[in-house]
């Protein structure tokens, strides 16, 4: 088993793990503006996943890739966290 593919199944796996959890803590809350906190916690959970899984990804595809292609899958990434962290 790709150890890369392995650790980045495992960080999804727990980054879905955080979501159910959080979903049972807004029920049990039964209050929308902590509901809204616990959701806002959230955030920080999603980019941080995100940049670890490509991060792993790319480490592991780093000997497979030419620079060009490296540079532009980085930029792309780079995209998208100007995407989601630009308010």
């Amino acid at each position: 088993m790709d150890k890369a593919a392995f650790s980045m199944a495992m960080l999804r796996i727990l980054s879905g793990s955080i979501e159910v959890t959080a979903a049972i803590i807004m029920l049990r809350l039964n209050d929308v503006q902590k509901a809204l906190v616990v959701n806002s916690m959230l955030a920080l959970v999603g980019p941080f996943v995100l940049i670890s899984t490509t991060a792993i990804g790319l480490i592991g595809l780093s000997d497979k890739l030419s620079p060009v292609k490296l540079i532009w899958i980085l930029a792309g990434v780079g995209c998208l966290l100007i995407g989601i962290l630009r308010k």
